[in-house]
């Protein structure tokens, strides 16, 4: 078995483990493989595996390995945006990604719509939400949350789907799941809300390698794992 499967199994080991512990069905939380900075290669391995979806942080990079992986046959992968998005960097996500996880502005939200092709299906989008309140950390503070949501659920060629949030690495599982459950609280109260438009709303995406049983304790739906899975990442050149 090579690293990667190794690290696959290990990664889906983790979850299930996790959801177990918490009372949880591990058919209810996801695996988003980060694969920034790792090759088309590296992808292609963990795909054969099973694994569909992947996130890219670097839009050129990502979509560059889209394209590859494209023509090398590999057409039924998922690929979400996991990065920040500038407004002059829309057209790259709308028309090659199939996820937009960090929307947290209205401007961005609107371009996206205006951009994505008609021949696509809509693309699917979370709101980054800022749980710590970091200066500069990107996501729209939980208090704005509902109204952005209420925009963006009326944009013809976007589909709002969830909420996403990054926090900041925390010491201990308790503090982890504590910072996790500020995203679910926002997550419920955009659903409890009912926003027309947002029929769809079942996506929490919460943790990473280090943190990820104390996200799916506190509900994540999907874990976002890159070195967890991949190993030591690579120097960007």
């Amino acid at each position: 078995m090579t690293t990667i499967a190794c690290k696959f199994q290990e990664v889906r080991t983790r979850i299930d483990a996790a959801c177990r512990a918490v009372g949880r069905d591990p058919c209810e939380v996801g695996l988003l493989a980060v694969s920034k900075t790792f090759s088309a290669d590296c992808v292609a391995q963990v795909a054969r595996l099973g694994q569909q979806a992947f996130g890219e942080n670097y839009l050129q990079e990502g979509v560059d390995k889209i394209a590859q992986l494209r023509a090398a046959g590999w057409t039924s992968l998922v690929w979400h945006c996991i990065g920040p998005v500038q407004a002059n960097k829309t057209r790259l996500v709308a028309e090659h990604f199939d996820w937009l996880q960090t929307l947290d502005r209205e401007k961005i939200a609107r371009r996206l719509a205006d951009q994505r092709p008609a021949q696509l299906a809509p693309l699917q989008v979370c709101i980054q939400v800022n749980v710590d309140g970091g200066a500069n950390k990107a996501g729209v503070a939980p208090d704005e949350a509902l109204a952005l949501a209420r925009v963006v659920a009326q944009l013809p060629r976007l589909c709002l789907r969830g909420v996403m949030s990054i926090p900041e690495p925390a010491p201990d599982f308790d503090t982890q799941r504590a910072l996790h459950l500020r995203a679910r609280k926002v997550f419920d109260e955009i659903r409890a809300a009912a926003v027309p438009g947002c029929e769809r709303f079942d996506t929490l995406s919460l943790g990473m390698t280090g943190d990820l049983e104390a996200a799916i304790a506190a509900g994540s739906t999907l874990v976002r794992v890159g070195s967890g899975l991949f190993g030591t990442r690579p120097q960007r050149a």
